[in-house]
């Protein structure tokens, strides 16, 4: 992740409308599996330790968090954050079948190969263990903000579908996500890149609104997460995936 973008994020992680309404889906993902104190559950690219600290509040204390980034596992320390480890998610330190639940929010287009990475999540899970897994959806929507993030890629749903059939998932269920706002995202993707051309633009994504407006999107959010927890979307800018590691 770009330097002085990877200290915007950790700045803004916490009450931007896209990781506040990220965060409770993953977290509705979560409730759906009646995790419970026991349950030893794994987030992969922790960043500033939202999630984990989202988890300890509903009593799902039994957390573990790796992250690529010093500063963001220093992040976690500072906040009483245990168990967080600088760490390649590629190649962990965990032992074979260690974790109920992985969680990879946006971390898979980080990777080279993706594969690679799904089968040592797919290691460190137990049999029957589930993954939990958000990447950003669509080629086309590719922009700056991409290469900022350091990303190799966008999905499609089969594509995802594909990568975790091929590391010996079992996918549970997958849907498209911020539906919402597809289409303003789409037309201001295009439209940025129409009055940009190939100039070089060093802006990300995240515009940081006023707090009126940063509300108001995550309760729009929030509402598609309710229904998402139902119904599966046939668009959007993200992409769910709930898998299983079979137990034969």
């Amino acid at each position: 992740m770009n330097k002085d973008y990877e200290l915007k994020y950790h700045r803004i992680e916490e009450d931007y409308w896209w990781f506040a309404a990220h965060r409770d889906m993953l977290y509705r993902f979560i409730k759906k599996l009646k995790a419970d104190k026991n349950s030893k559950i794994l987030d992969v690219g922790c960043s500033g330790g939202h999630l984990i600290k989202l988890l300890h509040t509903n009593g799902l204390k039994n957390t573990y968090g790796i992250d690529i980034s010093e500063k963001a596992i220093n992040l976690c320390k500072r906040k009483g954050i245990k168990n967080v480890f600088v760490m390649d998610c590629i190649k962990t330190n965990f032992d074979n079948n260690t974790f109920d639940i992985a969680i990879a929010a946006d971390i898979l287009e980080h990777t080279k190969n993706d594969v690679r990475a799904l089968v040592e999540w797919n290691r460190i899970i137990k049999p029957g263990g589930r993954l939990i897994i958000s990447v950003p959806a669509f080629g086309f929507l590719w922009s700056k903000h991409d290469e900022l993030n350091q990303h190799y890629k966008r999905y499609k749903k089969s594509d995802l579908i594909y990568a975790l059939e091929k590391s010996n998932f079992k996918v549970i269920r997958a849907s498209y996500w911020n539906f919402s706002l597809f289409f303003p995202i789409v037309a201001f993707t295009y439209l940025r890149r129409a009055f940009q051309g190939k100039r070089d633009q060093k802006n990300d994504n995240l515009y940081e609104l006023s707090p009126i407006m940063n509300k108001m999107i995550f309760i729009l959010l929030k509402f598609e997460n309710l229904i998402m927890e139902h119904l599966s979307f046939p668009f959007g800018t993200s992409i769910f995936a709930l898998a299983v590691k079979p137990k034969n």
